[in-house]
């Protein structure tokens, strides 16, 4: 509970729902999303380690060099609190890493939303990820030399929205205030990973929110997410930029709202 700052909020005996966040963020990525929910879901929101206010010396390089790592804080946090017909809500990494663990143990998960999912960010043959290799290279190259330039500069792009300039401030402050060593080691783990297989493995309703000018998870990347998982509703939010859940709250709360309704 200390190590990923876990909040138990909402109704205590609702339903639950794990809100996770994406790279260089945290729990509060969802404040204005979680209280639409709280009157009858137990809300649970966590910390990546390394971010928000999780215990950062709980960090180990070979614990969370893959997604897989992070699947297990996941699973952790839903035995302590004996978590079982969970929506598990996951933004960017988060989806893939929800993916995981639903597909680990999915006893304990009901529904999964995966908010601008990418199962892979490299192109691969006929596979259109966004980046090209070299893209990614040079991406991570910036964030290793200089993080807090590569902040400033990436936050604004990844959030869109430029006729909103607070939005993409906020998550410049949200990159920076991460710790810069654990922040380029998550960087490397999201985007050289490889989770297209995994999404076969997700035996559990799954919704698929898509934005347009997304530059992280384009608009291709989300119809494959949506091929590929068993069971899945693909919607397209009039949302822009790549974090709806600070841009759209309420298309955002809204569409999760009526994937949850029986």
């Amino acid at each position: 509970m200390e190590r990923n700052n876990v909040q138990v909020l909402g109704n205590p005996s609702g339903r639950p729902m794990v809100f996770a966040h994406g790279f260089g963020c945290d729990s509060n990525m969802w404040r204005t999303v979680w209280p639409e929910f709280a009157t009858d879901h137990r809300v649970i929101l966590f910390d990546h380690v390394g971010h928000g206010r999780s215990d950062h010396r709980a960090f180990d390089p070979d614990r969370y060099a893959s997604l897989d790592g992070y699947a297990s804080d996941v699973l952790d946090i839903c035995r302590v609190l004996d978590l079982h017909d969970t929506v598990f809500v996951g933004h960017s990494v988060s989806a893939m890493i929800g993916a995981l663990a639903v597909a680990a143990e999915p006893e304990r998960f009901d529904r999964l939303v995966m908010v601008g999912p990418s199962p892979r960010y490299v192109d691969d043959g006929d596979y259109v990820g966004g980046f090209s290799r070299a893209d990614i290279d040079g991406l991570l190259e910036s964030l290793e030399s200089n993080y807090l330039g590569w902040s400033a500069t990436m936050a604004p792009v990844i959030m869109g929205n430029e006729e909103r300039p607070e939005l993409g401030e906020e998550l410049t402050e949200l990159f920076c205030a991460t710790d810069p060593e654990i922040a380029k080691h998550f960087a490397r783990v999201t985007f050289l990973s490889d989770n297209r297989d995994d999404l076969a493995r997700v035996p559990v309703p799954t919704l698929v929110l898509q934005c347009s000018a997304d530059v992280i998870a384009p608009e291709g990347v989300g119809a494959y997410v949506h091929r590929h998982l068993p069971d899945s509703e693909l919607v397209q939010l009039d949302a822009t930029g790549h974090c709806p859940n600070l841009s759209a709250p309420e298309e955002t709360a809204a569409a999760i709202r009526s994937f949850l309704r029986p």
